[in-house]
């Protein structure tokens, strides 16, 4: 579902022309690393007036980082569409403003209520890259995750300061964050003690990934991780399978159907509302099936020539159960200080 990602990139339309960088990685220099001791370097920080401290128009939710308990680290989603180089340079203006409006805004924010959201910026690898058979691809991606792995680190270092820690991430944004998980939290038993959850949404993420780290099994256990990536009711999409996917109405893996009625509230992709009881779910063979909602702004689209991925519903992986997941990031942010009090 990663193919499909950023469709919409300011109304490009119902299908994209997915768009090669100029030139060989090798031959490219990226632009400068980030310093991450820079505001300018993060997407987001609890101290600062950002789009993280967005909420729906006319829901009634309110920012609760002055006073939350514990700490989000958010890795965005690929928003280098029409892309020069193999990687983003983070002295660009309009791609910066996209990232904010498209992911921090509409995604981040879900947690806004559970924790303050550190949401750094990185050299993010083309979406170019997921198709690439070449090395360029993997070279991309890698630097990509250097940047990522440099926030974090600088994160723990300055900015924890011992809080439980909440990782999330979508699509590309996933990518980096599940590679996180495994090299510091599943290797690290004592920062896996702070770890409430990790929200692995938009990409696969295979259950054997970890030797430690296992998907959550209910809506309050901590120190696990959920995944899902949401299409249409019916469609098979064998890649996928055997993916881990953890419904997030129910908060189990099992295959059941979810009822809308459980759908506390989705948000459309205009952030503008929110509708209740217009999305449900239900796990099959790695994808997270849903009925289409019939209010308008729940994005579907298809790929000429991709019809295994048609119908799609990857742009609002989040938005389908936004407050669904905002409630449960704060049950297991509450969760896990019952556990440290016992």
């Amino acid at each position: 579902m990663v193919v499909l990602l950023l469709v919409l990139a300011s109304g490009l339309g119902s299908c994209i022309k997915v768009i090669k960088p100029q030139g060989e990685y090798v031959r490219r220099a990226p632009a400068a690393a980030p310093d991450y001791s820079l505001p300018t370097s993060w997407a987001a920080l609890p101290t600062r007036l950002d789009s993280a401290d967005a909420v729906p128009r006319n829901s009634g939710l309110r920012d609760g980082q002055a006073t939350a308990p514990a700490d989000v680290f958010f890795v965005h989603l690929t928003t280098l569409i029409q892309p020069k180089a193999w990687n983003g340079d983070l002295g660009d203006a309009q791609l910066n403003r996209f990232t904010d409006q498209f992911s921090i805004r509409k995604q981040a924010s879900v947690f806004n209520a559970a924790g303050r959201v550190y949401a750094p910026r990185y050299r993010q690898a083309a979406l170019y890259a997921f198709f690439d058979s070449t090395a360029n691809g993997k070279q991309a991606l890698a630097l990509a995750y250097t940047d990522v792995k440099a926030a974090f680190e600088y994160y723990l270092k300055h900015y924890n300061q011992g809080r439980p820690i909440i990782l999330a991430g979508h699509s590309q944004g996933t990518y980096h964050a599940q590679r996180l998980l495994r090299e510091f939290f599943d290797k690290d038993p004592e920062l896996r003690k702070r770890l409430v959850a990790a929200y692995l949404v938009g990409l696969k993420v295979q259950p054997s990934s970890y030797q430690v780290i296992r998907p959550c099994q209910d809506s309050l256990q901590t120190g696990c991780y959920v995944s899902w990536n949401a299409a249409e009711w019916g469609i098979d999409y064998p890649p996928y399978a055997g993916a881990t996917v953890v419904n997030p109405l129910t908060w189990t893996s099992d295959t059941a159907q979810a009822s809308a009625a459980v759908n506390r509230g989705s948000v459309p992709y205009g952030f503008d509302r929110v509708d209740a009881h217009v999305a449900d779910a239900k796990v099959h063979n790695g994808i997270l099936w849903v009925h289409p909602p019939k209010p308008q702004g729940y994005v579907r689209f298809y790929l000429p020539g991709r019809a295994e991925l048609r119908h799609s519903f990857h742009v609002v992986d989040y938005g389908l159960y936004y407050l669904n997941v905002r409630r449960n990031a704060v049950a297991r942010v509450q969760a896990w200080q019952r556990q440290q009090a016992q």
